[in-house]
Parts: structure tokens; C-alpha cells; sequence
């Protein structure tokens, strides 16, 4: 401003000097220059009176300035990004004290507070961020996410995934302390948040759920990520009751650099090197970044459980002039893991938690019969537009295609191959009972001699037998004496196959944000998505058999036949057989958002419209459904609306009130539409919309040495559809008739509520500069809120005349049982010093409790107190009885300690660095959920099994981790 007044005044004296020459009229050329110099001079003091403050930011290692970091003062609408060379400028600032927040990926948040005067320039100097350790806590993190503790038909679901770009210590805690126990941040499943990649929603389809291995060993190339928890406001969706996460893969955003990282650890995987550069954006315009990683165990954690995973990421920009720029971003994660068995009580007690039933050797290698195979790569191109100042608009194209499969053993007249068949157990002998007298219970009867028979038995050869399976398929060769002079393949008894999906989905998604006016914030946005999977199963290894029949062996005649238009087929590798069908999904959603920013108060309004629609097509025409299995069903559709809002009312710089509330109906998913997609094209009677309702109330505390945050919160669940299969025998159906053989079922809940109410305590206290202290508290109470109606399907009782045989078992007595698969009460206390000379260390204590079986709906039907034989009442089936019978399991309390800490190094220029972590110090067992077992459906099967003190058909459990360790290396080039 200075220089400028000087040029100025130069040109006056220029023109001083040519009326002098008498060119111009003095008197008017004398008015003009006395004037502008007013003017000029008055304006130069004004400069110097200028009011806010400046700075630049800096690495903290490196020293090198920081582009793009979001510089803000806390509760207000100022805001700025840093240019290139990490400076930024703030006047005209409201005099007073305020607080200046540094906000970038990658680093730790800084927060500065500042006294504003009248007519001073605050110079803030050189800021130094230091890196956000807690991003490295992401690599350990992965490998709960990956973990498969839950089979299909459990609900249980982590959601550390969508929480790992938060600050906050009570989320970081519940994704980095708590997940390892399965902690569900205020009791909702992953179904209930909104996953997006640049602008797409990452959700499946069929189960609403991010399937988190399609980008598996991402981690550095999927830092910049934001989160809003809650029904708290996103600038990209309307997003679910949980919470909205965005990772954006902009090439230009990237720091440019190369990162280099190499990890050990005992968890799912025993080894990870993952390496990726960024470019910047050059002067011509392009922008690009490159990732490749690899995972690998022979073993994991749970025995049996190997692990096989390679990552490829590409993100490519071109910036078209100064206001578009096109983004092509395409990842492909092809990766293998082994499962894990639940097991019962008994099991643990013969073995060990570690026990996996799932695996045997064969040829002297161990060979797990249950593995996940995902290969479904991505792609994405992005429009940026930038059509002002104030208006950007940004459009995605998605596509993937690729395959998910599940593998398990087949058999036809053979015995289970299990090695924990239920038969095979001690358990079997010493709960045996003699036959039933009339309408009394038979006497106990155990068979002690066998069971410790089988005891012996099972713990010689507790682990699948390959080599029985091959035998079972193969004859002998006879000589012309009868002699045995080797083996042929034959028919196969047992065969390997895969449940596959080969699914293609494409997505469109528009997003506009604008600023109305200095006040006003407009989002508003639009997708389309449509998806066909085809759905089928498929034989991947005949075990040394020559074929197998495409049958299903407990049928006859033409119920036997999986598709009757090519009955009694013979099938090969390779082979689809059993079930082929696809399923078509078509879904529109729509929103708009306005946020108001003032002194003292924020708020805003969001509103959705969304429209699904699903249809089943048959490819095979079922032997047992043979009237609705073949060809297309009827479309099935669903309209939903969403409407939220919320307030923040800012007390001070310090202080601020949130409150944010939501309704939104929701399309049931594509998984629980169908009641029994792999035979049938049947319809969930009364299928209707989900129903979701959130509020919450939060009071936030920030200053420099101490963060804050208090929730309290109120969820309900209603209208919800779950459906469930399983073994079961012994049913009775009141009014429909008798269910009293062994059958394969599937189990449908309808009208299903829930309720969620809680509470959340987030603490973090700098007491020194170099120690800070943390404590997280949640304190929920999460049940069922009614009594859901329960029907069963049974393809045994399918019939020409009746291809839908859904039998109404009325109403399950659910209402006040706890939800379960998490801790509803948790509690986080942790301690971290960090030295100047960037290292640090950190320990915590977790105490995590209220965790609760899941129970079956079915045995709390009135039909469980019935006698198939008889249709009556069992006589010994009192209320006071059930109630200890029925009663849910409450799982122990379990302390969990952990360690970490990290060092890091300039070396030549290069950051190195260290991390490391100890989770589970005291190698705690405890159990992560588990489920009870439907097969005994009656009061008297389920009291007798209990009361010989060795149950035969007892829940199952999932257990976490012991000690694990992490430890990983990286170099920044």
C-alpha cells in the first residue's frame, strides 16, 4: 500500500511540474494533488491500523511450509487455506480474545488463542504441525475390519472403519481401543452410516453395509478423509443415523512425496509393504498418485487362518484452465482370508479360544474349507467444476465389476465332514435322554462310556480330515482275485464349492455447493445407482471325485432337482449347480442441505427423496419351488423421504451447544427382501420401508489444553425386516400343521423395533506440554422395543399347490432383550507423553461391559412351549422354568491394556519413522459375541439339553484377539 501511495505521489508531482509549465490550470492541478494525498495519506494510516493477524505454517521436522492447511477461528465463519507457500492472512477480525484452529491430514490439530486489539497485525510467525500419529493406529485398525468374527446370519457388524478419520478421543477410542471388543458406537451397525469415495456412497446394495476389503491396504493413499458423526451435517449426502464418512482421492490435494512402509504383526495378516507417491500438480496441469501394497500370512491370529492380499491405487488429474479439472481414480484390492469358527462351550473347554474347526492338513500343509475371495476392482472419473468463487458443482462416474465367494464343503449321502458335528461330540452321550412316555420327558440317560469314547476321538484328530473326503470319493480297483490293486475317481460325496456373486454395478453423483450469501451454505446433490449380481454356486474342487449330482439329496423324484428344465445333471469344476439366479436393484436419491452461519448461532435444514426398486430373476426352476422359481418376479418398490436439522449455539470461542435431530425412512435391503433368494422368487409378506428416528444434544468445550465433549442421544429403530437360516427339528405350527422332521428353515422377523439411549463422554487434558491425558466413557442401553412377528419358511413342506410354504409362529416375546454383538458400557482412561525430540509413548486401560448373547426369536414363539406329537403343552413347561431357560446371556466384563508408541528421525532429509503397539498386554480371553443355536425348537428338546449339564446344541461364541502386536517402518521421500 505504502509503495503504491509513493508511485502516486510521484504522478501528482509529475503533473505538478506540467501545470507549472502551464499545460493545466493551477488552481484546479493545486485542489487535485492536496486532495489525493489526503486521501492516500489517510488511507495509510488506516493500513497500519489494520486489525487480525498473520502466520505461516511449517513441518515440524522439516521445516518446509505446508500448502492447502484450513486455518480457522474457532466458532466463527473465517476461514482460510494456506497458499503455496504455507502463509495466510486474516483482517478485519472481531477484537478480543479468540481461538485459531490449524487444521490439515496428516497432522495433529493446533489450537492457538490470540488477543485481537484495535489497529494491530498479530505476526503468529512460523506454526509447526506435528504428524497425526493416531493415522499409523489406521494400519492395526485394518486388520479388525478385515476380521470375519460374525458368520452371514449375524447382525454383529464393526464399525471402526468409519471412524478412523476422527479427532475426537472418545471416537478414536471407540475404533482403536474398543474395536478390538467389537464396540458399535451408540449400538448401530455399519448399515446405518453412509461410506463414500469422491461424492459415491460405497454402501452395498444387497446389505447396505461397506464391504471394507474392496479397498483393504489403502491406508496411505486413503488419508484425506472426513467424518461427521451422527445426523450432523455433510456437504456430500444426507447420509444415515451413524454417522457419513468421504475419503477423497483428488490427485492435487495429495502431498506430494513418496512414502515408503513396511509392518509386522499377529493379527489377520503376519506381514504388509505398501509403498505410494504423489506428484503435486504441475505447471502443465497434471497431478497424479500411485499405491501398491501386499498382505500375507501362512497363519494368523485363530489357527488355520491364512491371508492373501495385493492392492493397486491410481488417481490421475488434469486441471482444464483455471475452472475445471477432470480426476480418474481406479483401485484394485484382490485379496483371500481364512475364516474362523464359532464354537461352544464344550469345544473351548477341549481346545483352546483359538480353536478353528474350519481347517486340516492335507499333504502336510493346513488347508481352511471356509475362505473369502473378493476381486472387484473400481473406477472412477470426477468433474470439479468450479463456477465461481462461491459455487463449486462436482459430478462422479462409478463402475466396478468383479466377484465376492464364500467357500464351504457340499456332501450327498455322507456324514457332516465337521469335526465338531454335534455327533462326533462327548457331549452327544452324556446328554442322552430315553424316548418320551406319552406326554412325559423319557429318564436321563448318559452314555459315559461313549462320551469319554468320543472325547478321546475327537481330541486324537480334531481337524477336518482332507484325507478321509478323498478317499470317500474314490473306488477300488480289483484285480481278478478281488484284490484291491488301487484307487479311481468316482461319484464325489464331498466337493468344495463357492457361494458366488459376479456383481456389476454403475453410479452417477452430482453435487453443487454454493454460498447464497455471507450467511447461507447450499448443498444439494443427486445419484443414480443400478446393480445386477448374479447369484449362484459353484463347484470349485471335486475332492478326487470324477463328478457330482446336481441334486438335492434329503428330496425325491423331481424335488430332488435343482433346475428341472436340465434335471439330473452331472457337475464338473467349474459348474454351476444348486442355485443360479440374478438379482436387479435399482436406486435414485436426492438432496438438499442450507446451512446458516451467525455471531451466535448455526443451523441448518436437510431434506431426501430416494426411490429402490429390486427384482429377482430365476435362472433354474426349482425342483421344490417349481411354480415361482423360474423367470422374473414382481418388482419390488420403495419411495422414502428424510428430513434433519440441527443448531449450534456458540457460548464463547470455547463453548458451543449442539443439537441435531433426524426421521428418515428407509428401503429395506435387497438381502432381507426375498425370503428365500436361492430357491425361490417368494416376496417377505408385508415387506414395508424401515422407519429411523435420532436426536442428540451435545455441549462442546475446546481450548488449548483442554477438549471436550458431552452427548446424550436417543435412537429408534422401527418397522425393520431380518431374515435368518438355520437347522431346526422338533417345530410345531399351530393351525397349520406338523413340522416335527428336521428341516433347513429360514426365519423371517417383521415389524421388528429397536431402541437405542445413551450417552458419551469425550476428555482430553494437555497437563504439561509434553504429557496429555485422555477419557472416553460410553454408557448405552440398547434393546429390542416389541414383540416382532416371526414366520418360518420350510422347503419340505413346499407343495405344487402351495410354492410359498410360510408358516406364522405369531409373535416373539423380544420386547427388553438386550441387542447384542457389542459392549453397551465402555470406558477409556490413557496417558500419552510426547518428546520434544519426536518421540512418544501412550498406554490406556479399557474396561468394556454389558455385552449380550444374541437370542433366538424362535424359542420365545408360543410354539416352543408346544408338543409336536401332541399339539398341547408340555406339562412341564412353567412359566418359572422358561424364564431361567430363556433367560439372555450376559457375557463377562473384560479390561483390556494397551501400548503404543513411535519415534521418528531426519535422516539425510528423509523422514523415518517407527510405530509400534501392544493391544491386549495381559492376554485377556474374552468373548466378542456369539449366538444361541435354533435346532432344539422345543421347551422340552432345550430343557433336557441344558439340564445334562453337557448341552449338545449349547450358543456359540466368537472370541477376540489375546496379545497382539503391531509394528510398522516407514520413510517419507
Amino acid at each position: 500500500m505504502i509503495l503504491i501511495q509513493l508511485l502516486l505521489v510521484q504522478w501528482l508531482n509529475y503533473y505538478y511540474c506540467l501545470f507549472n509549465l502551464k499545460l493545466f490550470d493551477v488552481e484546479f492541478m493545486s485542489k487535485l494533488y492536496y486532495l489525493l494525498f489526503f486521501i492516500f495519506f489517510w488511507s495509510g494510516i488506516q493500513a497500519q491500523e489494520s486489525t487480525g493477524f498473520f502466520g505461516k505454517i511449517i513441518d515440524s521436522k522439516t521445516q518446509n511450509p505446508i500448502p492447502f492447511v484450513v486455518v480457522s477461528v474457532q466458532n466463527t465463519t473465517l476461514m482460510q487455506v494456506t497458499d503455496k507457500e504455507g502463509k495466510f492472512v486474516f483482517e478485519g477480525v472481531s477484537l478480543g480474545a479468540i481461538l485459531v484452529l490449524v487444521h490439515s491430514q496428516g497432522y495433529k490439530d493446533a489450537l492457538y488463542p490470540l488477543e485481537i486489539t484495535v489497529g494491530k497485525m498479530v505476526d503468529l510467525g512460523n506454526i509447526s504441525l506435528q504428524d497425526d500419529q493416531s493415522l499409523d493406529l489406521q494400519s492395526s485398525i485394518i486388520t479388525l475390519m478385515d476380521s470375519d468374527f460374525n458368520d452371514e446370519n449375524s447382525s454383529s457388524e464393526s464399525t471402526s472403519g468409519l471412524l478412523q478419520s476422527s479427532r475426537d478421543a472418545f471416537l478414536q477410542a471407540a475404533a482403536f481401543n474398543w474395536g478390538q471388543a467389537r464396540f458399535r458406537v451408540r449400538g448401530l451397525d455399519s448399515e446405518h452410516s453412509t461410506m463414500m469415495i469422491n461424492g459415491v456412497t460405497m454402501n452395498k446394495v444387497y446389505d447396505g453395509r461397506p464391504q471394507w476389503g474392496e479397498w483393504g491396504g489403502l491406508n496411505d493413499a486413503l488419508r484425506n478423509q472426513e467424518f461427521t458423526l451422527g445426523t450432523a451435517p455433510s456437504d456430500y449426502t444426507f447420509g444415515g443415523i451413524l454417522g457419513t464418512q468421504e475419503i477423497n482421492t483428488r490427485a492435487s490435494i495429495y502431498r506430494p512425496g513418496t512414502r515408503i512402509t513396511f509392518s509386522g504383526t499377529n493379527t489377520n495378516y503376519n506381514w504388509r509393504s505398501m509403498a505410494t507417491h504423489a506428484s503435486g500438480m504441475s505447471k502443465k496441469g497434471w497431478a497424479y498418485v500411485i499405491s501398491a501394497g501386499k498382505r500375507w500370512a501362512q497363519e494368523g491370529y485363530f489357527e488355520g487362518t491364512n491371508y492373501d492380499s495385493n492392492s493397486f491405487f491410481v488417481s490421475l488429474e488434469k486441471k482444464l484452465r483455471s475452472q475445471h479439472a477432470l480426476n480418474l481414480t481406479a483401485f484394485y484390492t484382490p485379496n483371500s482370508r481364512a475364516k474362523n469358527s464359532p464354537n461352544t462351550a464344550e469345544v473351548t473347554q477341549l481346545t483352546n479360544p483359538r480353536y478353528n474347526s474350519y481347517w486340516g492338513f492335507q499333504d502336510g500343509k493346513k488347508r481352511n474349507a471356509r475362505e473369502k475371495t473378493i476381486e472387484e476392482p473400481i473406477f472412477m472419473l470426477n468433474h470439479y467444476f468450479k463456477v465461481n468463487d462461491k459455487t463449486n458443482w462436482n459430478t462422479s462416474v462409478f463402475y466396478q465389476i468383479g466377484t465376492t465367494a464364500n467357500s464351504t464343503i457340499d456332501y450327498q449321502n455322507a456324514n457332516s465332514p465337521d469335526p465338531t458335528y454335534y455327533r462326533k461330540m462327548p457331549s452327544y452321550y452324556s446328554s442322552l435322554y430315553a424316548p418320551d412316555q406319552g406326554e412325559f420327558s423319557g429318564a436321563f440317560t448318559p452314555d459315559l462310556e461313549n462320551a469319554d469314547k468320543s472325547k478321546a476321538a475327537f481330541l486324537a484328530n480334531p481337524q477336518l480330515d482332507w484325507r478321509s473326503l478323498y478317499l470317500a470319493n474314490q473306488r477300488p480297483i480289483l484285480d481278478g482275485n478281488g484284490s484291491i490293486t488301487g484307487y479311481e475317481a468316482a461319484r464325489s460325496k464331498y466337493v468344495l464349492y463357492e457361494d458366488q456373486v459376479q456383481a456389476e454395478t454403475g453410479a452417477v453423483t452430482t453435487n453443487v455447493s454454493s454460498s447464497l450469501s455471507e450467511n447461507i451454505f447450499m448443498n444439494a446433490g443427486a445419484s443414480f445407482k443400478k446393480m445386477k449380481s448374479n447369484n449362484s454356486q459353484v463347484l470349485v474342487d471335486l475332492l478326487g471325485g470324477s463328478y457330482f449330482d446336481d441334486i438335492d439329496a434329503f428330496y425325491d423324484g423331481n424335488q430332488s432337482q435343482s433346475d428341472l428344465n436340465n434335471p439330473n445333471r452331472q457337475v464338473g469344476v467349474g459348474d454351476k449347480y444348486g442355485y443360479n439366479f440374478n438379482f436387479f436393484a435399482n436406486v435414485l436419491e436426492a438432496f438438499t442441505q442450507f446451512k446458516f452461519s451467525y455471531n451466535k448461532i448455526d443451523f441448518y435444514l436437510a431434506q431426501q427423496f430416494s426411490s429402490t426398486s429390486y427384482q429377482r430373476e430365476g435362472l433354474y426352476k426349482n425342483g421344490i419351488y417349481e411354480t415361482n422359481s423360474f423367470g422374473k418376479s414382481y418388482n419390488v418398490s420403495f419411495e422414502n423421504f428424510g428430513f434433519k436439522g440441527g443448531l449450534s449455539f456458540k457460548i464463547s470461542g470455547k463453548q458451543v451447544i449442539v443439537l441435531n435431530a433426524a426421521h428418515a425412512t428407509k428401503a429395506p435391503t435387497l438381502r432381507n427382501t426375498f425370503a428365500n433368494a436361492r430357491l425361490n422368487n417368494a416376496i417377505v409378506n408385508d415387506i414395508e420401508s424401515e422407519t429411523n428416528s435420532s436426536i442428540d444434544a451435545s455441549y462442546v468445550y475446546r481450548s488449548p489444553k483442554l477438549k471436550a465433549r458431552v452427548t446424550a442421544y436417543f435412537s429408534k429403530l422401527r418397522n425393520a425386516t431380518q431374515i435368518s437360516f438355520f437347522y431346526a427339528e422338533g417345530i410345531f405350527d399351530d393351525g397349520a400343521g406338523f413340522l416335527n422332521t428336521d428341516a433347513f428353515v429360514s426365519q423371517t422377523l417383521t415389524q421388528l423395533n429397536k431402541k437405542n439411549i445413551g450417552a458419551e463422554l469425550s476428555l482430553e487434558y494437555q497437563l504439561t506440554q509434553t504429557i496429555k491425558t485422555t477419557f472416553a466413557a460410553a454408557v448405552g442401553q440398547y434393546i429390542y422395543d416389541n414383540d416382532p412377528k416371526v414366520t418360518l419358511t420350510n422347503d419340505a413342506a413346499a407343495t405344487p399347490e402351495n410354492n410359498a410354504p410360510v408358516f406364522d409362529f405369531g409373535k416373539a416375546s423380544l420386547k427388553n432383550y438386550k441387542q447384542a454383538g457389542m459392549p453397551q458400557r465402555a470406558y477409556s482412561l490413557g496417558m500419552e507423553y510426547r518428546d520434544p525430540k519426536y518421540w512418544w509413548i501412550s498406554a490406556n486401560v479399557n474396561y468394556l461391559t454389558n455385552t449380550y448373547i444374541d437370542v433366538s426369536p424362535i424359542l420365545r414363539t408360543g410354539i416352543f412351549y408346544k408338543n409336536p406329537a401332541s399339539g398341547f403343552n408340555f406339562p412341564e413347561a412353567t412359566e418359572e422354568r422358561a424364564a431361567q431357560l430363556l433367560q439372555q446371556e450376559k457375557f463377562d466384563p473384560v479390561t483390556l491394556l494397551n501400548i503404543i508408541g513411535g519415534k521418528s528421525w531426519i535422516i539425510y532429509g528423509k523422514n523415518v519413522g517407527v510405530f509400534a503397539s501392544i493391544n491386549n498386554v495381559l492376554n485377556t480371553t474374552y468373548k466378542t459375541g456369539g449366538y444361541e443355536q435354533a435346532r432344539n425348537a422345543n421347551f422340552r428338546q432345550v430343557n433336557q439339553d441344558i439340564s445334562s449339564g453337557t448341552p449338545s446344541f449349547g450358543p456359540k461364541y466368537f472370541y477376540g484377539y489375546g496379545r497382539t502386536y503391531f509394528v510398522n517402518l516407514y520413510i517419507n521421500l
